[in-house]
């Protein structure tokens, strides 16, 4: 597996070794050996999956706030997305910033989000599929979103009226949230 560094602490891409014969193709999208041997020791305890039926569907941006935090490894097993990491970890030097990767399922990228930052996507085609595994389970009552196009954080998406869940819609922009991540 190939790791590359983003810009944001703790925000890494995963690029798989596929191996491809006449038959199709094999890889491993995740090894807990391989993690450790780069220093991230995550205990993944449950797996996700979304479908959005329509290019332009944005999902976002969500996250738990502590103690039910959650570190994300998402990838797109079908159709394409772009994949945002937002920090939100107050103090940080990075905080406030974001980075996007496109995931496909032709690529195989995957994108790791560590806890104290935002997730949100965008379809990039219509019929995608989404997983991800997270280390903590879902909790409603630390469950948050912040709206998707917060002025303070300024996420290029690439689209104007994109299609929304009435959480997404209702949002509150990051000021007025009780966003509690420290960095």
């Amino acid at each position: 597996m190939h790791i590359i560094k983003t810009e944001l602490e703790g925000v890494y891409i995963l690029e798989p070794k596929v191996f491809e014969d006449n038959r199709g193709w094999f890889m491993e999208s995740y090894s807990k050996k391989v993690f450790e041997a780069i220093g991230l020791d995550i205990n993944f305890v449950q797996d996700n999956h979304s479908y959005s039926a329509l290019k332009g569907t944005l999902r976002g941006l969500h996250f738990q706030n502590n103690p039910m935090a959650q570190t994300k490894l998402v990838r797109c097993t079908r159709g394409k997305i772009l994949d945002v990491a937002v920090d939100l970890r107050k103090g940080s030097p990075t905080y406030k910033k974001w980075v996007a990767v496109q995931l496909s399922a032709e690529n195989k990228r995957q994108l790791l989000i560590p806890k104290g930052f935002a997730h949100g996507f965008l379809t990039l085609t219509d019929d995608v599929e989404v997983q991800y595994k997270v280390d903590e389970y879902y909790s409603k009552e630390h469950d948050r979103s912040i709206r998707f196009d917060d002025p303070e954080i300024g996420i290029d998406w690439g689209i104007d009226n994109p299609i929304l869940s009435e959480k997404d819609k209702n949002a509150p922009l990051l000021k007025d949230s009780d966003c509690n991540f420290v960095y």
